[in-house]
């Protein structure tokens, strides 16, 4: 399901944070932009890239 989004000026004061919920029984990797509202997204754990690819 596609979301709306709001493009951030490059320079911005971001402060982007990435965390493990494992609250919920299913747990989730969470990225969000604590500097922010509504800044975040989550992804299963099981389907949430690993950093090495990444690199």
């Amino acid at each position: 399901m596609p979301q709306e989004h709001t493009p951030v000026a490059d320079g911005s004061d971001a402060e982007v944070m990435a965390s493990i919920d494992a609250s919920a029984s299913s747990p989730s990797y969470i990225i969000a932009d604590i500097s922010r509202d509504d800044a975040w997204l989550s992804v299963r754990e099981a389907d949430a890239p690993v950093l090495a690819e990444w690199c």
